[in-house]
């Protein structure tokens, strides 16, 4: 079969090599898009998981829970283990924020002295980091005026994996998922289109290729462009944005490539829609770039929108990348981790494979 399909990869890097506008697309856009993009945005945040560990279990300390439960921004569960364990709720994403009450906390209270009740935030999305620390500090001088006191305890914050709250360890894994969504859909959403457009479509199917051979041939030669564009990408981010790789390069690039699979899968499924170039570059941006903005998690937090968002969020590739490349980018994650996103990604890039050799044979 190898042989089979050469002649259609290697027509496919002639393509490449002599239009100057994919060029364009695959090197000079991402850098262009990764340097520009601008990432100051401020979002309201509500449904927080936060867990409490309650080592005092007096009335004082579960005045200070009611406190935050009665806030509308917080989701309060109480966590019975230990608490040097409670760093694997931020691992498994069970928890955004964790609420350690010391044993003493009554005690020092009741004595008007200061009491140190510590909360811990998962700052791998900064902005997200930044509002709970916001919020929790309101509940917590809310609490202090119903009982007439004035801060008599010390709040200390330890912000996980971002402590110094850089924007850029956020926004920049969720501009790599836009980047290569778009550009990757962009590349392959004109490969059946321009030649139904260049009337070389008929030459193709007089050729004694099955419908899954042209498919192949037609997505491999963007697969290793596409790679090539997302590992520089991802060195950009790591080196000229420092966002720092705590976790396997190898698991990185595994899910960056997986990802690129689905977005090839993507394009190259509407371009068996599209009857001309035109059309097929302007829906597949659209079909990547919006969804991946408003329904990943890229801007705004999903856990915040509309029930019915949330569930079309998970038809959305992006929801599940940035997952991996800011689990393993900032949180250091393993493939156990991770494992349910990458087996998301790649059932949608086997859907899109299929339905796309579908429709092709449907055109024949």
């Amino acid at each position: 079969m190898s042989h089979r399909i050469l002649p259609i990869i290697r027509k496919e890097f002639i393509h490449i090599r002599r239009d100057f506008r994919t060029l364009i697309i695959i090197f000079a856009l991402p850098i262009f898009m990764l340097f520009m993009f601008g990432y100051a945005i401020n979002l309201e945040l509500q449904h927080i998981a936060l867990t409490v560990v309650d080592d005092n279990n007096s009335p004082d300390s579960r005045a200070l829970i009611r406190a935050f439960s009665g806030s509308k921004h917080f989701n309060i569960s109480v966590y019975d283990g230990k608490v040097s364990e409670v760093g694997s709720l931020f691992h498994q994403r069970a928890a955004m924020a964790v609420l350690l009450i010391p044993h003493d906390f009554a005690e020092e209270l009741g004595a008007h002295q200061k009491t140190s009740v510590q909360l811990l935030i998962d700052g791998s999305d900064s902005n997200t980091a930044q509002l709970i620390s916001n919020y929790a500090n309101a509940v917590l001088q809310n609490f202090n005026a119903d009982r007439g006191v004035t801060l008599p305890f010390d709040v200390s914050l330890a912000i996980e994996y971002n402590p110094a709250l850089k924007s850029t360890y956020f926004f920049v894994p969720g501009l790599v998922a836009l980047i290569l969504m778009m550009i990757s859909a962009l590349l392959t959403s004109v490969a059946i289109a321009r030649e139904k457009e260049t009337g070389t479509m008929e030459q193709i199917l007089v050729s004694p290729l099955r419908p899954a051979e042209i498919i192949l041939g037609k997505v491999i030669p963007y697969i290793v462009m596409a790679f090539l564009d997302g590992l520089l990408i991802l060195l950009v981010a790591h080196f000229w944005f420092e966002v720092p790789l705590r976790g396997s390069a190898w698991l990185m690039l595994g899910g960056a490539l997986l990802y690129i699979f689905v977005a090839l899968s993507l394009g190259l499924l509407i371009s068996t829609l599209a009857q001309n170039q035109q059309v097929a570059m302007m829906v597949a941006l659209i079909a990547s770039m919006l969804p991946t903005l408003m329904l990943s998690g890229f801007i705004f937090p999903v856990n915040s929108m509309p029930f019915l968002l949330q569930l079309i969020s998970k038809i959305v590739p992006a929801t599940y990348f940035l997952k991996i490349i800011r689990g393993v980018m900032l949180k250091g994650n393993t493939f156990e981790h991770i494992r349910l996103m990458f087996a998301a990604l790649a059932a949608m890039g086997l859907f899109f494979t299929f339905v796309s050799t579908k429709r092709f044979k449907m055109t024949l």
